[in-house]
């Protein structure tokens, strides 16, 4: 404590090499024994810094430096972050070529990967696997330049390229990378090492290096499913993803169902009916290389974001989208929530149904209810009604009458997990629009789903389908099915 620092926790990008005696080290000079002190490279940071008292002729000693010697008896190694180490290889070259790459270029010139700040490249490079897995093999980022960046290290470069310059708008990837990396005043010490796919240079800084400061990382877009709205029925990872990102991309709405979550963010809202503009955006802020959120209710897969971002993807023809690392975080879905709340009404095959015609015709829609009606499915209708469309619900409401029974449960289910929830239970027969609106989801049953009041308990749940083999006491039965006419 007396030290005002502990050898056996460095800063962040220092490694020790030999933990196991720092306390030896450590317990010297609170004692105010001899210890040395051997710096090998152009800044010691918080060591050189520190006010300490060194003596050239002890027995212990504390070395810093970026060369692969092993430390010797009684001495304490620290590697500081002080190399960049610039990549390139051709599209999907194997990870364990170019980390063979690096690995023997290093052993060759004595230099110690534990001294590597990060992994850098153009950001022609920023979604290739092997760029990434060798990063993480290092325990350090990947950092990304433009050619731009990479160009205005020509002049120092060792082995410029025509051919490299006219492939990618810079006459040197990997040691334009190491050197744009390590910055003003850095040397080239490793020139570019080339295996069959792949190449490789190292720079050493002239000061310590903050890998989060250099270049910029691969984009991230997260397509998060918030669920419904409670917050206990987000899923922790959605939680972490939304706290990790530096940019929540959403309809208006979504954000009062997640503002604690969000506060410290950087929100870009849109209106109802602008999901493309959402997309787009959460995408450009990604190729920008910022972690981003898109956030949709429910689950994002599910009438949400996620499709609409892949389908942007796929006929976008836009490079920098096509880095961006997405992932897609599922989410508690409206029927699922529904169904929770009211008891078991998805107990055997069902589906989901979107009545919103703005983007399906209608005639597909009714082909779709009438197919879930001959299979007896249970179905769930998403966007039953809007200001303008009252006639869909109704219509297949009628088609699913003809193929099962006018008593068969419907659960309306409004607002879930949010202020103002509702959920109540009539029959198929009684359905109408006016008990629905662009926030409720109408479950209906199949056949056999029955509706159980017990005391003030009221249940909605579907048999699993087993038949005679189990059937339970009071089970229904097949001939509940209404006949067509």
């Amino acid at each position: 404590l007396r030290l005002g620092l502990a050898l056996d926790i460095p800063p962040p990008g220092w490694r020790l090499a030999n933990r196991e005696i720092a306390k030896t080290v450590t317990a010297a000079l609170l004692a105010e024994e001899k210890v040395a002190l051997r710096c090998n490279v152009p800044d010691g940071g918080w060591l050189t810094g520190a006010g300490l008292e060194f003596h050239d002729d002890a027995l212990l000693s504390i070395r810093i430096g970026a060369d692969a010697t092993p430390p010797a008896d009684g001495e304490l190694l620290f590697h500081p972050p002080v190399l960049a180490l610039g990549v390139g290889c051709e599209r999907q070259t194997e990870p364990a070529e170019l980390e063979a790459l690096v690995t023997k270029t290093l052993a060759e010139h004595d230099l110690s990967p534990l001294a590597v700040a990060c992994v850098c490249s153009i950001d022609l490079k920023s979604d290739e696997a092997a760029v990434h897995a060798l990063a993480e093999s290092l325990g350090v980022p990947a950092r990304f330049f433009d050619a731009t960046a990479l160009e205005a290290q020509a002049p120092r470069l060792q082995t410029p390229s025509p051919v490299v310059f006219r492939e990618t708008g810079c006459h040197g990837v990997c040691e334009g990378a190491a050197l744009a990396a390590a910055g003003e005043g850095s040397e080239l010490v490793i020139p570019k090492a080339k295996s069959a796919r792949a190449t490789c240079a190292l720079a050493l800084a002239a000061s310590l290096l903050d890998a989060h400061a250099i270049g910029a990382p691969r984009g991230e877009l997260a397509v998060i499913g918030i669920g419904p709205g409670a917050e206990d029925w987000r899923t922790p990872e959605a939680s972490a993803a939304l706290s990790r990102a530096d940019d929540v991309v959403g309809y208006d709405l979504y954000f009062d169902l997640v503002a604690e979550t969000t506060a410290r963010t950087q929100r870009h809202t849109f209106p109802m009916g602008k999901e493309e503009e959402r997309a787009r955006a959460a995408l450009d802020l990604a190729a920008a290389g910022k972690r981003v959120a898109l956030i949709s209710s429910g689950d994002a897969g599910i009438y949400a974001m996620a499709s609409l971002v892949f389908e942007l993807l796929h006929h976008g023809k836009r490079e920098d989208w096509s880095r961006v690392k997405v992932t897609v975080v599922p989410g508690i879905s409206a029927l699922q929530a529904a169904a929770a709340r009211i008891g078991a009404p998805l107990g055997h095959d069902f589906c989901a149904i979107s009545l919103s015609d703005l983007l399906t015709p209608r005639e597909d829609i009714a082909k779709r209810v009438r197919a879930a009606a001959e299979g007896d499915f249970v179905v769930a209708f998403y966007n039953p009604v809007s200001r303008y469309r009252r006639d869909l619900l109704e219509e297949a409401r009628d088609i699913l009458l003809f193929h099962r029974p006018a008593d068969t449960p419907v659960v309306l289910a409004r607002n879930l997990g949010r202020p103002g929830e509702e959920v109540a239970v009539t029959t198929l027969e009684a359905l109408t629009a006016s008990q629905a609106d662009m926030l409720t989801l109408v479950l209906v049953g199949n056949s056999h789903t029955v509706a159980v009041q017990r005391g003030e308990s009221l249940w909605v749940y579907t048999p699993r389908g087993y038949g005679d083999k189990e059937k339970p006491v009071g089970a229904p039965s097949a001939d509940r099915k209404r006949s067509a006419g």
